[in-house]
Formats: C-alpha cells, structure tokens, sequence
C-alpha cells in the first residue's frame, strides 16, 4: 500500500513510515544508532535531504550503533566510504551528490557493495533506478536551528522489520 499525499504534498502516515521530529545533533545521532545496530549486510538506507539536514550527523549515530571501528565523515569528494567492525563486517556509505548520470553511477556497483555490507546512500534521487526497490528511505529536513524533522518510508518486509525497531526503541524506551 502506497502513501496518500494530502494538498500539501506531504505523505500521510500508514504503517510502513514513521515521522520524527529532532532537536539536537546528538538527538539525531541517537535516532541513527538504534537503527544501526539493526543493519545487515545487503541492507539499503537512502538519506535523502538538502546540504545541512542532517544527513551525515544521523549517518555517523548509525556508524556508531553498527559498531564501526572508523570515524564518520562525509564522503562528498571520493564518492564512497568503508567502514569496519571487529567482526570484520562492513559499511558503505555512498554520496552520490557529485555523480553527473545514472551511468556514471553504474560504475561504482552497488551490487558488489551490498554482497559485503549494508549501504548508506547520500543523495539516493540522483542514482535513479540503480537503488534495490526494497530499502529503508529517510528524508530529513532542516526545520529550525537545530530541528530536523526526519520521515522514515520503509520499503520491503526487511525494511518494515527495521522500522519496527527503530519504533519501539522509541517509544519503548530501550
């Protein structure tokens, strides 16, 4: 069941999104660790958002909830970064905000990246038809000073699953 968009062009919520509305960079890093500590290898996180929303702060809590041994930075100028856990897992987080075409993207093969890890993608709308259909979509968007207002669209049983966990981690308290 797809969403049902109101005048505004806001989607309406159903049981496979999940609106947040952050205050803080940290609250932001918080929301992006308990989904990390759920992620898998072959799992596929869209952040979509204009420069400043958000994205990387949220990118880094979901580093760290993953367990990554490596920092989190912004992977603007070299396109894609690997991080590493202790277990020898692995993280990709794609910036595709440089990418010029579809074809281009085409080059960096998503399918190998996500045969190793889970994959964190960092303008998602410019790799077209390249994203699995089933993924966890996350817009955020930059409402005030520190405010994020962060919508959640999962895409995909696995996905449902994710977001059901990031849910009652939230409203569960764990």
């Amino acid at each position: 069941m797809g969403a049902v968009y109101n005048s505004e062009a806001m989607p309406i919520l159903d049981a496979h999104m999940l609106e947040f509305f952050s205050r803080s960079p940290e609250q932001t890093r918080r929301i992006g660790m308990r989904l990390g500590g759920s992620l898998k290898k072959g799992d596929v996180v869209c952040l979509q958002g204009e420069l400043g929303a958000g994205k990387t702060t949220f990118v880094q809590g979901l580093a760290q909830g993953w367990g990554s041994l490596d920092s989190v930075s912004s992977p603007t100028f070299i396109l894609v970064n690997q991080y590493r856990r202790a277990d020898g897992e692995k993280l990709f987080h794609l910036d595709a905000y440089r990418l010029d075409s579809v074809p281009e993207a085409e080059e960096l093969d998503l399918d190998s990246m996500l045969a190793e890890g889970a994959l964190l993608i960092e303008w998602p709308e410019r790799l077209g038809n390249l994203i699995p259909a089933e993924n966890l979509w996350i817009n955020l968007d930059h409402i005030a000073d520190e405010h994020r207002q962060m919508n959640f669209k999962a895409n995909g049983r696995r996905f449902d699953d994710l977001l059901d966990g990031v849910r009652h981690a939230m409203v569960g308290g764990a």
